[in-house]
């Protein structure tokens, strides 16, 4: 049978995710001594999704061994041990214990003495640590953390042992600026399996002591430098202890009957799975799993092939099995069944309010590099003009992760963005084909934001005769300046951080949700994550096969966002390492992505020109329009253009709160008016107070059947939407844009009237609209926006304050700052400016001491501005370990 896999930290975490399947619990590699990747070939199911892309890999190893290099692990040991409050050990150790368990013990001991007896502080790597309960099974294997540190453990002055403080290494991506918080929560799982492991060792030396905090080694910016990041591992330990106890139990239950290798397949058959198309996604049976439920009988089987809630099934079935019965469930989830069974896609009424296609958005895609994490093999880019869309211009870059890249990447938007300013055209838009597209893009500007205020503040080091510095107290190399075209885009993408905590704003558009607004595809709402299966769907004149389109578009060789397939990424990858001697081949492949990606956005476009413009466009362009002019003061006077949302200061975001508040009211208002779908959901929500869904019983007089308690006789209802179909697009509907609303008019609107003994309501709009007897209605509580209009058929949406907090005003110029820097000093205040104050501030700190890199506890850079870096990010080196077969990106994130 082989040896006992425990599966390592990661099944542990992994785990947590996938508890409620039987199949999963009882596919333990404890159990059938198989990882889940090899248990599925076996089967006939093999894992072919899930695989790392070399690039990647590579990215994660080169990370690990910085981790372990004797370059940062002074740095990371002393910062991790500084932020837990410990006192500064004498010296600094690095042992490695070789994956060994034996050899691990032997370290463990001797860094114990180290700490007791001289004060010292070791980092111990590739350590093995038996799994819990299982030090005695010479067949199980260890789990393998990254990395230890053990310094001494003390009360006052007194030694009284040491601390072995657990740890492990991410290469987690920054997005924006930071780590996502899951991410984070992950690691730390995979670090307290670790701490509990060693927590029940018998061979922990004694007087030696798990912390109850541990340590990730992540990239401090978009360089692969290691940045101890620490924390309380309480919840945790609690969490990875139950997991593994519920896995020694399954183990425990079968006993004997634990299956031999050629009983695995009538093993696994027979149990039971809890399949989530979504979740189930990061592990090595959904093949498996989702193949038994294609070849099922049972008509409900396709409801949980695509996903639909175990709560919902019941309500859904009838549209399954031909009954034709539906329950009351989100009408998204009905569309969903609806398009599944019928092969056709399920169209909202809802009318455009996007700009996508129009004179001042630019199209972008890109193909992004695996090895870095702000590398870019390529980008293209459309802008379009007031006579129409121009043509495509793509890069194509031998050098992905080079700061020239970025620049030259922000240089041609700042190219396109100059030539809609000259022309007038407002507002700007970058269109992009998915989320991590526009991540990517906004993680690159606040880069070279940050490398662009970095050198304002050592030229001015230069100017007044002193030495530039680092954050870590080593000289400084000054980059070039940063050119004015580069400057807009980035000025531009760091306005969409600062839009992304708003509602109604939209610097950049996501072209995959603004279709997903408009139609429902069929299958697995998590396919239609994917802009080209959205499209498919949109296109379709005849029934698709779910099944059929699924597939083909997840073996597609390419995708339409920046993140590239395994197979291209890895072929890509391969060529750009040949690039000295074989550019075309490499330029070829790129380019073969980028047509791909463009060819998607269009037909998305097509689709989309397809469909008619609501009445609300303009309410969402002058919100967006009035916005940018903010930010065109803010570019044109160098004034907080450059500063990213993680950098504005406390004033800043609590004056934020009360404008997010406004903007969500807008928001929801419109959306309310627009989307009849949102609009009947939220009717049908108990907590949602402002609508309700009603159905009309007579039409003369007009009496209503009202879905709610809160609308009652008293109360004036404004009629949003009938059957479905919009009040606020009827050609009798008039929008009036007024300087702090959108003043909506011939709405019918009227009061609530109530009878002796008759359950209905009496409504009395001022003027009537088209009713038939057992029309479906949502309805809107008429002072939620706002006080009655004596007109009586009136209502309006307030637009949210603009964003003028530390931001030029109207009245600022280019000489406003010089001619009253005290009266400027919060408005238009230039960057210039405020980089020579803070660098002087600095300067006068370091003189005082309190910036010196040998202070303890050790200093924490918070801006981690991408400069100084010693090691370039996705460093190649030849004796990277080949691809683990047997890992999958869920393992190594």
């Amino acid at each position: 049978m082989g040896s006992l896999s425990t599966g390592g930290g990661s099944s542990a975490v992994a785990a947590s995710a996938h508890a409620g399947c039987e199949r999963f619990r009882l596919t333990d590699p404890l159990i059938t001594r198989k990882s889940r990747r090899a248990l599925a070939t076996q089967v006939g199911h093999p894992d072919v999704s899930a695989g790392i892309p070399e690039a990647r890999w590579m990215r994660a190893m080169t990370f690990e061994r910085l981790v372990h290099g004797p370059q940062f692990v002074s740095e990371l040991l002393t910062k991790a041990v500084g932020q837990l409050g410990l006192p500064r050990p004498a010296a600094v150790r690095r042992r490695s214990c070789g994956v060994s368990v034996d050899r691990t013990a032997r370290e463990l001991a001797e860094a114990h003495m180290a700490a007791v007896d001289k004060g010292e502080a070791t980092m111990l790597v590739a350590l093995a640590v038996p799994f819990i309960d299982l030090e005695d099974n010479q067949a199980a294997t260890p789990v393998k953390p990254d990395f230890a540190i053990v310094c001494p453990r003390q009360a006052g002055s007194q030694t009284l042992g040491s601390w072995l403080i657990m740890g492990d290494a991410k290469d987690f991506e920054r997005i924006r600026a930071r780590i996502d918080d899951v991410r984070l929560l992950k690691g730390f799982l995979q670090v307290a399996l670790g701490a509990e492991c060693a927590l029940t060792w018998s061979k922990l030396p004694e007087g030696m002591e798990v912390h109850p905090s541990g340590v990730l080694a992540v990239p401090r910016n978009a360089f692969l430098q290691p940045e101890a990041v620490v924390e309380l591992l309480d919840d945790h330990r609690a969490e990875v202890r139950a997991r593994a106890d519920e896995r020694m139990q399954a183990t425990a239950h079968l006993g004997e009957g634990a299956p031999a290798e050629h009983e695995l397949a009538d093993y696994v058959l027979q149990l039971e799975p809890e399949f989530d198309p979504q979740s189930c996604a990061t592990c090595s049976l959904l093949t498996y799993c989702r193949d038994q439920l294609r070849a099922s009988t049972d008509p409900t089987a396709v409801l949980v092939e695509i996903g639909v809630d175990k709560a919902m099934r019941a309500a859904l079935r009838g549209m399954v099995d031909g009954a034709g019965t539906i329950g009351q469930v989100p009408t998204r989830v009905v569309a969903c069944v609806g398009a599944t069974t019928s092969g056709l896609p399920g169209w909202t009424n809802r009318l455009r309010t996007d700009p996508a296609g129009r004179p001042g958005t630019i199209n972008v895609v890109l193909a992004k590099s695996d090895s870095a994490a702000l590398g870019l093999y390529g980008v293209a880019v459309q802008a379009v003009r007031k006579s129409g869309p121009g043509p495509w211009k793509r890069l194509v870059f031998l050098e992905p992760q080079a700061p020239q890249t970025r620049q030259a990447v922000m240089t041609l938007f700042g190219d396109a963005m100059d030539e809609m300013l000259s022309a007038h055209v407002s507002p700007i838009h970058l269109v992009v084909p998915d989320k991590p597209t526009a991540d990517l893009l906004v993680s690159m500007a606040d880069s070279l934001a940050g490398v662009e205020l970095s050198r304002l503040r050592w030229q001015r080091d230069l100017d007044e005769g002193r030495t530039p510095l680092t954050f870590d107290g080593e000289t400084a190399t000054l980059p070039d300046p940063m050119g004015d075209r580069a400057r807009l885009a980035v000025s531009f993408l760091l306005e969409e951080d600062r839009a992304r905590a708003l509602a109604v704003r939209s610097p950049i558009v996501d072209l995959r949700i603004v279709l997903a607004s408009h139609l429902t595809a069929g299958g697995p709402a998590v396919d239609s994550g994917r802009l080209d299966y959205l499209v498919n769907w949109a296109e379709a004149a005849t029934p698709l096969d779910h099944r059929e389109v699924s597939d083909r578009i997840a073996a597609e060789r390419h995708t339409p966002g920046a993140r590239l397939s395994n197979i291209e990424s890895d072929d890509i990858h391969a060529a750009h390492r040949k690039r000295a001697t074989a550019a075309a081949a490499y330029r070829k492949l790129v380019t073969a992505a980028l047509d791909y990606k463009t060819n998607v956005m269009e037909r998305a476009i097509a689709v989309l020109n397809g469909i008619e413009d609501s009445r609300l466009l303009l309410a969402y362009e002058v919100l967006e329009s009035d916005a940018q002019i903010v930010w065109r003061r803010r570019f044109e006077l160098r004034a907080s253009d450059l500063v990213r949302f993680s950098r504005t200061n406390t004033r800043w975001r609590n004056d934020q709160v009360t404008m997010r508040e406004d903007d969500a009211t807008c928001a929801r208002q419109l959306m309310a008016l627009a989307d009849p779908l949102r609009a009947w959901d939220w009717a049908l929500d108990a907590g949602v107070r402002e609508l309700a869904k009603a159905v009309v019983q007579t039409v003369d007089p007009i009496r209503l059947d009202i879905g709610s308690r809160r609308l009652t006789a008293g109360s004036t209802i404004v009629l949003l939407h009938v059957n479905n179909e919009p009040i606020v697009e009827l050609p009798s509907t008039t929008l009036k844009i007024q300087k702090g609303s959108f003043k909506l008019g011939h709405m019918p609107i009227g009061p609530l009237s109530a009878e002796p003994r008759r359950a209905t309501l009496g409504w009395s709009p001022a003027e009537a609209p088209a009713l038939n007897e057992g029309d479906e209605l949502v309805v809107a509580d008429a002072q939620w926006f706002g006080p009655l209009f004596k007109s009586g058929h009136e209502i309006s949406v307030n637009r949210p304050s603009l964003d003028t907090n530390l931001a030029p005003k109207p009245t600022c110029g280019p000489s406003s700052y010089a001619e009253d820097p005290d009266g400027h000093q919060w408005c238009c205040c230039p960057h210039e400016a405020s980089e020579a104050a803070w660098s002087d501030e600095l300067a006068v700190r370091r003189a005082r001491g309190e910036l010196n890199p040998e202070t303890w506890p050790p200093l924490i850079d918070e801006e981690r501005f991408d400069v100084g870096a010693a090691v370039p990010e996705g460093s190649e080196s030849a004796d990277t370990a080949p691809v683990s077969q047997s890992l999958t990106l869920d393992d190594l994130e």
